[in-house]
């Protein structure tokens, strides 16, 4: 009865206009991102995150870079979208909406 999409071992677009990045969920808790358009086109890392699940196809995704960044997504694969909310080294923030898109 369930159809939950299947992300580990995908890849998939989040598309923040300005913003965007290609994130392929190698694991339940690695993912590698890699910068799609801005000043860090090309720029790529792969992190170790912590998955939660609010429902199925939900999910609270967050983990730090090692420029000292915190990164927390709420991606919804169901309505192809994630939000993101990022706390840089200088503790800055920026939050963002955008479109998820399966690559």
């Amino acid at each position: 009865m369930e159809n939950k999409i299947e992300i580990i071992g995908k890849k998939f677009k989040a598309d923040f206009g300005d913003y965007a990045f290609e994130l392929y969920f190698e694991s339940e808790t690695q993912l590698t991102w890699t910068a799609l358009a801005d000043s860090s086109l090309g720029d790529t890392e792969t992190v170790q995150i912590t998955r939660t699940e609010i429902r199925p196809d939900l999910y609270m995704v967050y983990w730090k870079e090692k420029s000292g960044a915190r990164v927390t997504h709420v991606q919804d694969f169901e309505n192809n979208t994630v939000y993101t909310n990022i706390a840089d080294a200088g503790h800055n923030f920026l939050n963002l909406k955008g479109a998820l898109t399966p690559l």
